[in-house]
């Protein structure tokens, strides 16, 4: 098999991941911040790290970690809890659903946003236009999950800084493959998923998010703190984690993490030679229409002359290569891309796959299209 699907989720873990995993079924199931006995402690401490472990990874000085089940949930935390009434939005048309939608539900609430429409790579230089006196947040991908593109981040978040407006990234498809400096790109809120690029179990992601904002809790619940108190505690992070937080992944997390920091400048050098070489070659295909940019990096869309998306996507199975079709959550790039009624045929590569299956894939849309 060839796994081409790692925008969905690695399929690879590295055995310290799974190790720790299996560590923490033997000896780390106890609840966190609920109890006074030493598994309860033990794995706490277990938390606390891991949370240092991220702050440090994305160098996020002025932060905190607010644990969540992946980076949809870190998003609408970040949308919900800060924005209100009258105050208004710029996000990219390249945003996932995970911001859209949150973003089309305050709408009905008084909430503005702005999409602005043009290509990840010259966002940077396009947004400012859209910006008025009660625009509260910036919103933007860091890379695209659709087409690959890289954000200017750091052009969007000195402007944001200077302007005192919220910059909040979506990092899910930029952590663990692109170096991210919160403190150096000016982000306010950065949401992440551990099953991705940092090679965790599912189950957990996170919003880092600084210190000195102020957001609303969207989840009640018990938090081990204030339990005398019927409103919900808003002290970080506990006071956004209502409810049991998921131990095992987050020990998953903290060792996925780990090794990537260990190895990201081999694990960075490869995936760009990869993307660069898969693109070349998706390239050569005259029968393909391609809407990732040469600067791409780890996603690629494209179409086959003829053939619907989802078509090619199950003929590829047949050879036992894994790539996803469709809109991919996020309506609004595939229409500006004029793809929303086809959808697209997305490859996402990461450190584990070779050239060899690059050649595989080649060959096999050769085949594809003769048939």
């Amino acid at each position: 098999m060839i796994y081409f699907d790692n925008a969905a989720t690695s399929f690879y873990k590295p055995n310290v991941v799974k190790e720790a995993v299996k560590k923490s079924l033997d000896y780390l199931t106890a609840n966190p911040g609920r109890s006074a006995h030493k598994p309860s402690q033990q794995i706490a401490d277990v938390v606390f790290e891991t949370r240092e472990v991220v702050k440090n990874f994305f160098d996020a000085r002025e932060h905190e970690v607010i644990f969540t089940k992946n980076s949809t949930e870190a998003l609408n935390l970040a949308i919900l809890g800060s924005l209100n009434k009258g105050d208004h939005v710029v996000c990219s048309c390249y945003e996932h659903n995970s911001v859209l939608r949150p973003l089309e539900h305050l709408k009905n609430l008084g909430v503005e946003y702005t999409v602005v429409e043009c290509d990840l790579v010259d966002f940077h230089k396009e947004f400012i236009k859209y910006v008025k006196p009660n625009t509260k947040m910036i919103i933007t991908n860091a890379v695209s999950n659709v087409t690959g593109e890289i954000c200017n981040i750091d052009s969007v978040g000195k402007f944001c800084k200077e302007n005192h407006i919220i910059y909040l990234v979506d990092g899910a498809q930029a952590s663990g493959h692109e170096k991210i400096s919160l403190e150096k790109s000016n982000i306010d809120m950065y949401a992440f998923s551990g099953h991705k690029g940092l090679l965790s179990l599912t189950g957990v992601g996170g919003l880092v998010m600084k210190k000195s904002l102020k957001i609303k809790p969207i989840l009640f619940g018990g938090t081990g703190t204030e339990s005398e108190n019927l409103n919900q505690p808003t002290d970080l992070p506990e006071g956004y984690e209502a409810g049991t937080i998921p131990t095992i992944p987050i020990v998953s997390l903290k060792a996925g993490v780990e090794y990537v920091m260990k190895n990201f400048e081999e694990i960075y050098k490869k995936e760009q030679i990869l993307s660069n070489y898969l693109y070349n070659s998706l390239k050569n295909l005259k029968f393909l229409t391609i809407y990732s940019k040469p600067t791409s990096k780890n996603v690629f869309s494209f179409n086959v002359e003829n053939k619907d998306s989802s078509e090619v996507a199950n003929m590829l199975d047949e050879y036992n290569i894994c790539v996803r079709s469709g809109i991919h959550c996020a309506p609004l790039v595939h229409r500006h891309l004029n793809t929303l009624e086809t959808g697209t045929v997305r490859i996402s590569l990461d450190f584990n796959n070779t050239k060899q299956d690059v050649d595989y894939l080649i060959n096999t849309l050769e085949i594809i299209y003769r048939t």
